[in-house]
């Protein structure tokens, strides 16, 4: 696979959630749970380097985190959030490594709508 470095994740991280503040679906959810964006954008770029280069630097488990939010997150969101982390891989990643992520971004999108929404089918 290509190399991807942790400027290129920090690269991706900054600009997709740049971007998602500021959507008109996405803005709202993300705006309203994050408190701290420095610590969240950590743990985030943490979960795409373990992913993209096989660190061990995140711990976390994302879905516990996102089906226990005060704001509730919408089947659409996902669509959205899918639909700007593609833009945003393919903007900041080397084209392998972009595809790599963005595989995982789908995965997970439809792990946690099977979770989430079980009876929409």
């Amino acid at each position: 696979m290509t190399m991807v470095t942790d400027q290129q994740i920090s690269d991706l991280v900054q600009l997709f959630y740049g971007r998602a503040r500021e959507h008109a679906e996405l803005g709202p959810v993300f705006n309203g749970v994050v408190d701290d964006w420095d610590h969240h954008l950590q743990i985030v770029q943490n979960f795409w380097s373990h992913v993209l280069l096989g660190t061990d630097t995140y711990k976390g488990h994302p879905y516990p985190v996102h089906t226990s939010m005060p704001i509730p997150i919408q089947r659409q969101h996902f669509d959205a959030w899918l639909e700007l982390f593609r833009e945003a891989a393919h903007q900041t990643l080397p084209t392998e490594a972009a595809e790599k992520a963005i595989a995982r971004a789908e995965h997970m999108a439809t792990s946690f709508k099977a979770g989430l929404f079980p009876f929409d089918r």
